[in-house]
């Protein structure tokens, strides 16, 4: 059985090792923030949500019980900051975070480009960004959430039932509702051979 190096470091935690905290969060800090960007749009608030939770996890540390995958308490956390920033901000115009498609707020065209695209091809995928964002801003939040966990942080369905609070079924679910909605709102692109 593989040993859970966050596991391990929270325990530490749990027991004042400082040194063991920040290890935690120079881990998790950049892809939290990336989770934040992509929920709430706004990359200021992004990391600010992320210093909360991370602030949170700190203050709980005493309480800190390890039934579950450190990553899944984690996100639970950062999901329910998420979500209360979106209920709170209702709205609110929200500043656009990069394109949200990677964990650090760059673009997925950068990481996935070799060269640099033409003003032409720059312009279509901006618009396709544009697009394909618009699409997963429009879905409820708890599906929205599922996504962003799911495609975006690579977190398994077992997993995001822990952070979500529902059941493994329940998670599918969402996920197929989200991404039905997406793919019929996205059509015009997939039709369009853009996607």
């Amino acid at each position: 059985m593989a040993i859970d190096h966050d596991l391990e470091l929270m325990l530490r935690v749990r027991q004042g090792d400082a040194e063991s905290f920040e290890a935690l969060l120079d881990r998790h800090r950049k892809p939290l923030v990336g989770f934040f960007a992509r929920l709430v749009r706004d990359q200021a608030l992004a990391e600010d949500l992320a210093q909360e939770a991370f602030l949170r996890v700190y203050q709980a540390r005493h309480r800190y019980q390890p039934e579950a995958k450190f990553t899944t308490w984690l996100y639970r956390i950062a999901t329910n900051l998420a979500l209360n920033a979106l209920r709170d901000r209702k709205g609110v115009q929200m500043v656009p975070a990069g394109d949200g498609d990677s964990s650090d707020g760059g673009s997925m065209v950068e990481q996935l480009s070799d060269s640099h695209p033409t003003a032409e091809q720059g312009m279509l995928l901006t618009e396709r960004e544009r697009t394909i964002r618009g699409a997963v801003e429009s879905l409820p939040e708890n599906q929205r959430a599922a996504v962003i966990l799911h495609k975006y942080q690579d977190i398994d369905y077992r997993q995001i039932a822990g952070i979500l609070g529902v059941s493994e079924s329940a998670v599918k679910s969402l996920l197929f509702r989200a991404y039905e909605n997406l793919r019929i709102r996205l059509e015009p692109l997939l039709r369009g051979g853009q996607l």
